[in-house]
């Protein structure tokens, strides 16, 4: 049974129930280049809880998809409609509730967005970590459905470090407060984490209470240069081996340095062919003897030239420009990307392989990473509308990723699984830990209408 526009349109108010097929196409998919998507039936725009679980009570009865929608900057497809399902966005949901300098803890709404809130934590002196580069964009509700990560999680962690509570509708429609807002508990089964990174295919996500952080101490930002990627990956091995732990370690290889450069014109590409990022920030003599301590790794390592930047506004620009690589290159072709993340003493050899892949198929990897944590966003850039050619660099990503399972790693560090890596996980998860995922998704979503064909197959 389909849910037609009327029986929608009684469960909000007037204006929020989309059944225009117009306006209806620009909610039917994330950012992931190539991924499978369909047309939704309708798009409803709740403001409260209630509402969103009056609606997803009245798709159950009815056996409707249901589909969450952020800001939808995903990248794996896990927020792309399926044909005739009702996309939840959560758009007009963007209340931050919250602020709690005494208890160190933030309560919003999924629709608020990742740097508005980190900007009103900092006008209380506190600081939220999590700092995907869609963080001007994205929101804390796509951001915990993807267990997002980002330029600090090397050392600070990634979203579901900082959930302490949820209030989320299951499949059923029931409204369920999970987790807490205390400094601790022991009470029952950690359910609030198991919704972090279920990307919508457990229930919907309508609060969520955030651990804050105080303010940071000052950062002492050191570049390097190097020839290539090995000798690159040689140095983020050496600062591993050093005990230093960064509070970000950024790998930029030539080709998206040049990308930047077309686009914005900051002379990137001077300096060498693969650049690393690295931030220290331990307060007073701590910070500066982590960051002459990288320094000295970088140099070992082979840097065609290294320093520590004297100038903060030039600190921050460098880092600025990682950010602005996906959206460069994206001025280039359509962009496939990949998450994949492999033990930390492995990224030389991850990179490595990444060469000898793209030597073999013919193709240019762009490389980019979070390489303190082992996050690699291997892309490749294809031309749009080129079917054969998205065909082709999917296969080639297929290995990549196989590379990574074969070395202990994993299919997704902060993208999640969605449509475009539930190959990769069946090959991480043996069957017995699939079967408990399929458990966990029919107590919670018993009629399996919750996002689903996603992160795993029925």
């Amino acid at each position: 049974m389909t849910t037609t526009p009327f029986d929608l349109a009684g469960l909000l108010p007037a204006g929020r129930v989309i059944t225009d097929p117009a306006r209806l196409a620009s909610f039917a998919h994330d950012e992931a280049a190539g991924a499978p998507f369909g047309l939704p039936s309708a798009v409803v725009q709740p403001r409260d809880t209630a509402e969103v679980a009056a609606v997803v009570a009245h798709c159950a009865e009815r056996g409707v998809p249901v589909v969450a929608r952020g800001a939808g900057t995903g990248l794996s497809g896990g927020a792309n409609a399926v044909d005739g399902c009702v996309v939840v966005s959560f758009a007009a949901m963007d209340r931050i509730l919250r602020i709690d300098p005494a208890e160190r803890l933030a309560v919003v709404q999924p629709g608020v967005v990742n740097d508005g809130l980190r900007a009103a934590c900092a006008d209380k002196g506190l600081w939220y970590p999590p700092d995907p580069a869609s963080a001007p964009w994205s929101t804390i509700g796509g951001n915990v459905a993807t267990n997002a990560g980002g330029v600090c999680c090397v050392k600070y962690g990634v979203t579901r470090d900082y959930v302490l509570g949820l209030e989320a509708v299951t499949g059923h429609g029931e409204v369920v407060r999970l987790g807490r807002q205390t400094a601790k508990s022991s009470a029952g089964f950690e359910l609030a984490g198991l919704l972090v990174g279920s990307e919508g295919t457990l229930g919907l996500v309508t609060e969520i209470t955030l651990r804050l952080r105080g303010e940071r101490a000052q950062e002492h930002t050191v570049v390097g240069y190097f020839d290539d990627l090995p000798s690159a990956g040689r140095a983020v091995a050496h600062v591993v081996a050093s005990g230093v732990v960064p509070s970000a370690l950024e790998l930029v290889d030539r080709y998206c340095l040049r990308a930047v450069d077309e686009w914005k014109n900051m002379g990137l590409t001077d300096g060498g062919n693969v650049l690393l990022l690295a931030r220290c920030d331990a307060p007073g003599a701590a910070g500066v003897e982590e960051a002459d301590t990288v320094l000295a790794c970088f140099e070992s390592a082979g840097a065609t030239w290294s320093a520590r930047s004297g100038d903060p506004a030039e600190a921050d620009a460098l880092f600025a420009a990682r950010r602005l690589v996906y959206a460069a290159l994206e001025r280039l072709g359509m962009v496939l990307s990949e998450d994949i993340c492999v033990p930390r003493a492995l990224v030389p050899e991850m990179l490595a392989r990444l060469e000898r892949t793209a030597e073999l198929h013919d193709v240019h990897i762009a490389g980019l990473a979070h390489a303190g944590d082992g996050n690699l966003h291997p892309m490749l850039v294809v031309p749009r509308g080129d079917e054969r050619e998205l065909a082709r660099g999917r296969r080639v990503f297929e290995e990549v990723v196989d590379q990574a399972i074969e070395l202990g790693g994993t299919v997704t560090g902060e993208h999640g699984v969605g449509l475009l890596k539930m190959r990769g996980l069946t090959r991480e998860l043996s069957p017995a830990v699939l079967d408990l995922h399929r458990g966990i998704k029919q107590v919670w979503d018993p009629a399996g209408i919750l996002n689903p064909g996603k992160v795993f197959a029925a």
